[in-house]
């Protein structure tokens, strides 16, 4: 079993829409994995996701809105054998709290998954309108499916 963690700046748009995609196709795919997400900073711990994360999970039949806000903890580099963050400024952030070089390990950009967007950061939607989050969500769910097929292959 696998276990992945999604880390943005306040878990309310970008990680908790790529852990309600990354569930739904390991749940298509029948996949054994754990999927969590947190932020980096607590502003809006116990919160749910944002209402248009909401909306455009959705809209592509996924339901995020049980989920609630936390902040990354040390524990997590225990916890989870992937921890994968949206942009260069969550990177650096998780990895100064890393420890050892195993945790370091841990830690990637999400994007690096895809061929085309190396060392880019998925953009956060928070102070837009509806399209960016239509961006990242298209963004997530195709570093999902990288995520799926390396899961896939590692059987």
């Amino acid at each position: 079993m696998k276990r992945i963690l999604f880390v943005c700046l306040g878990n309310i748009c970008r990680s908790p829409l790529a852990e309600g995609i990354l569930r739904n196709k390991g749940v298509e795919n029948n996949l054994d994995i754990i999927v969590d997400s947190c932020g980096t900073e607590a502003y809006h711990q116990g919160e749910s996701p944002d209402p248009r994360s909401i909306a455009i999970a959705k809209k592509n039949g996924i339901d995020i809105s049980m989920l609630k806000a936390r902040k990354f903890a040390l524990t997590d580099f225990d916890s989870f054998d992937h921890i994968f963050v949206m942009d260069k400024s969550n990177y650096a952030d998780v990895l100064n709290l890393a420890s050892s070089s195993a945790n370091h390990r841990k830690v990637e950009l999400i994007l690096n998954l895809l061929e085309t967007t190396k060392n880019q950061n998925v953009p956060d939607p928070y102070y837009g309108g509806e399209s960016g989050f239509v961006e990242v969500y298209d963004l997530l769910d195709a570093s999902c499916d990288a995520i799926i097929n390396k899961l896939k292959n590692a059987l």
